[in-house]
């Protein structure tokens, strides 16, 4: 149940093929503020040792700069935490914390013990308004009603979930409690956990043990996911609907992506950093002021350009017509970019590469060596491994090689 972000796709163009080329929070966040590729601006991991943000200009300092007035509010993950990197205020998620006193009496967030990469379903332990969720979107609206509003403004309304823990609220569970979900997408190179090239599993023996859970806790699993997403929707249509009211949303841009997904048990494999299409393919709906858009000749659009998060400090750079200066990302609305013949090069950690071309997608682990090719238009779900297969000799060796 997405009502809001249904609506904006159908006002907006939706970026069918959007990828985190580092799926992981800090790197995909660093290249969000840089505008650079991880592999570029060095932050590959969720390390400390190096900081990015620190030496390159980034996003809300250059908006900053040119007489934007700028917000962060909700998750930001940066190092260190509460440097503001350009950002004129922050509030982040550990303020929605320091304002619960456990010894209080009243309900506390996360009394469940369920950890930050622990992907088993839980149910939160404080009623939706007392949510980190409603928290976040408040918290933007209240930005909304007290700014200053002789300058142009620019919000990150960033949303910790559906990060785990997979804890919606007691009502946004009950929605999806008995639903049909998919099963998870088993390929013909991960029938068996033994028989999974082991490399791709790092993450998943790391972090939250998916491999040991049956298929219909998988399946819960999915079910609590899908709830967060839910109830981040819902709040949505209070930030919505306060725009409107407001009369924003005549002159304002809304563009709504992630860092990362969850491979929620596909191949066997849990939590991100890899480059299959739970963890590295993310959300990308970009939708236009009302006002100069009137017409709204691509409402509804959905583009199969290949864009990624390096792609989105450049656009919103180009909508306020702010030079573009050594940025690895191009604007998704340069008329120039060569859609047939671009490359989407990944690297996470030191472990897992990928480059797609076309429609189609290599894998290659440095634990073990193995390396994987697909064809996304027949195989959406990378199923069917056609690394092997003499038809794709020179497609494998061209994204190898690349």
């Amino acid at each position: 149940y997405t009502p809001h972000l249904d609506w904006l796709a159908d006002e907006g163009i939706s970026f069918m093929r959007a990828y985190s080329d580092c799926p992981i929070c800090m790197p995909a966040r660093a290249t969000i503020m840089t505008g650079k590729h991880a592999f570029t601006h060095g932050l590959k991991g969720n390390g400390t040792a190096l900081t990015p943000l620190a030496s390159n200009r980034t996003l809300p300092a250059m908006l900053t700069e040119a007489g934007y007035q700028t917000r962060a509010q909700g998750k930001m993950h940066f190092h260190p935490m509460r440097a503001n990197y350009g950002f004129e205020h922050m509030e982040l998620c550990m303020d929605y914390y320091r304002q619960f006193n456990p010894c209080g009496g009243s309900a506390y967030p996360k009394a469940h013990g369920v950890g930050e990469n622990e992907t088993v379903p839980v149910i939160s332990t404080v009623d939706e308004s007392k949510s980190l969720t409603h928290w976040t979107v408040r918290r933007s609206i209240d930005f909304l009603e007290t700014r200053d509003t002789t300058r142009p403004f620019f919000m990150w309304t960033s949303f910790a979930k559906p990060h785990p823990p997979f804890d919606p609220c007691a009502n946004y569970w009950a929605l999806y409690a008995n639903r049909a979900m998919r099963p998870p997408a088993i390929g013909d190179w991960s029938s068996s956990l033994e028989s999974t090239p082991q490399g791709f599993l790092e993450s998943t023996y790391l972090l939250d043990g998916n491999y040991r859970m049956s298929e219909s806790q998988l399946l819960d699993l999915r079910r609590a996911y899908y709830a967060c997403i839910t109830q981040i929707d819902y709040q949505l249509g209070l930030l919505f609907a306060r725009m409107l009211e407001m009369n924003l949303m005549q002159d304002t841009w809304i563009i709504f992506t992630s860092d990362h997904g969850d491979m929620l048990g596909d191949h066997r494999m849990g939590a991100k950093s890899v480059f299959f299409e739970g963890s590295a393919h993310i959300p990308l709906i970009v939708r236009p002021p009302a006002g100069p858009w009137d017409e709204k000749p691509r409402a509804g659009e959905r583009s199969e350009m290949l864009v990624q998060l390096s792609d989105i400090m450049p656009s919103i750079l180009d909508i306020a017509g702010i030079p573009l200066k050594d940025l690895d990302g191009q604007s998704i609305f340069d008329e120039g970019r060569k859609e047939n013949d671009q490359y989407f090069i990944g690297q996470c950690l030191d472990d897992f590469f990928c480059v797609m071309k076309g429609q189609f997608k290599y894998h290659w682990t440095s634990i073990g060596g193995a390396e994987l090719l697909f064809d996304l238009k027949n195989d959406p779900l990378e199923q069917r491994n056609i690394a092997d297969d003499p038809n794709f000799a020179g497609i494998l060796a061209e994204l190898r090689e690349k």
